[in-house]
């Protein structure tokens, strides 16, 4: 089996994807990204049969391009994989291209697409925003004349937050619009504003059906957590995942991936819980979640999630967990101000004190600049057979952490 592996960047979340993938027996991986193999580690880059650079992994050319050129040294490439939002839509159009089995370019257009994505929505009578794609400001104004404020404003192939906005208010409407200068090609996304929990739900589908699932809880939510840079926010896997509170999102979520046409693959879904209990959909993403939940999941099931996901993709093969554990839950440590980090308060205290609850973290560095990811500049992440345990914990450690940043 020869699988390629596409990323614009050598992430830290790539570099995970990788290691694991080039790990899986009977596969072998090659690589396709925009920068230079030698920035790899020396023991991931001998582990890789081939790697391709690009100049854009948003051009679908080149991206067909560079998985021709491995072929001719290695062999037919059987398999496409990408973990990147941004680019699911190209790699779709390269496999239709060189008859590569995997999801098509329709159907990922329709998880990319999110005026698309709410229309496939409401055709399937799943619950989700009221919503529409204005290609011009006249269309914007009609559509919060109807809804009223507050509304959400991104762009229709937006991926974690990135460019959204809550509005509140004409002004604040006129000022987005002037920036963002929607048009026909270039349409924006407004969505009614929808309050209560947010929440994801994360589907492994074979063959159209559902095989297994879990779930988080988001405190605050993504939205909230962009516009207000200083929270330390957290995600919670809650233990429970069975429970018969959750029977209503398995059913809508169900439905939301028929609805797009979900095949083969790892799904990220986001979804609110109204404040009358009433379940509505986000957006649902044909990748693996980020905010440290694929390894909140590795320490709920005490397995290894990377290397299930890879299997999945390669050869069609999923052994469902037979258990959850643990609850698990990820605290983010973000910090207050700009610049770079001169100081760190309470993290050391708190990792000796919760030492039988921490599996993981990543402390964060001295005169390192501010994160670009909303993720921040470290996390700690915790485990217990109760769910409580992991809130309790996950509170006391952005109750008692502090980053400091300065110029």
């Amino acid at each position: 089996m020869l699988a390629v592996y596409i990323t614009p960047f050598f992430t830290e979340n790539a570099l995970i994807f990788m290691h694991h993938l080039s790990r899986i027996e009977g596969a072998r991986l090659a690589v396709i990204s925009q920068e230079p193999q030698e920035l790899l580690p020396v023991a991931l880059r001998q582990r890789l049969v081939g790697h391709w650079r690009v100049h854009d992994c948003l051009s679908t050319e080149q991206l067909l391009w560079a998985v021709e050129g491995l072929s001719h040294g290695l062999g037919k490439v059987q398999r496409l994989l990408a973990a990147n939002e941004h680019i699911q839509v190209q790699v779709a159009q390269v496999r239709e291209c060189l008859d590569i089995p995997g999801m098509d370019s329709a159907t990922a257009l329709k998880f990319r697409d999110k005026s698309k994505m709410k229309e496939a929505f409401r055709n399937g009578g799943v619950a989700c925003a009221r919503s529409c794609a204005a290609h011009n400001e006249k269309e914007a104004w009609a559509f919060v004349e109807e809804v009223g404020y507050p509304v959400c404003v991104k762009p229709v192939d937006g991926a974690a937050t990135q460019s959204t906005f809550r509005v509140e208010d004409a002004a604040s409407l006129k000022d987005v619009l002037r920036g963002s200068g929607p048009s026909p090609e270039r349409p924006l996304q407004i969505e009614e504003f929808i309050v209560g929990q947010e929440h994801s739900f994360e589907t492994v589908s074979m063959d159209g059906k559902p095989k297994w699932h879990s779930l988080t809880h988001y405190i605050p939510g993504p939205l909230e957590v962009v516009r207000n840079p200083w929270i330390q926010y957290q995600v919670i896997l809650p233990r429970e995942v069975d429970s018969k509170k959750y029977d209503d999102i398995r059913k809508v979520g169900r439905q939301a991936l028929k609805s797009l046409g979900m095949k083969t693959g790892l799904s990220h879904m986001e979804w609110f819980r109204r404040n009358d209990g009433s379940v509505a959909i986000n957006e649902v993403a044909a990748r693996p979640p980020g905010v440290q939940i694929m390894p909140l999941i590795n320490r709920a099931h005490d397995i290894d999630f990377f290397t299930a996901w890879g299997r999945l993709m390669m050869f069609d093969e999923f052994t469902p967990p037979k258990e959850r554990k643990y609850a698990a839950g990820c605290a983010f440590l973000r910090g207050l101000g700009d610049g770079r980090v001169t100081a760190v308060h309470g993290l050391d205290e708190v990792l000796r004190n919760m030492s039988h609850l921490v599996t993981d973290y990543k402390a964060p560095q001295l005169g390192t600049p501010k994160a670009v990811s909303y993720e921040g500049e470290g996390y700690v992440i915790v485990r217990h057979p109760e769910t409580h345990v992991v809130a309790e914990a996950l509170r006391d450690i952005v109750s008692n952490v502090r980053v400091v940043l300065m110029d």
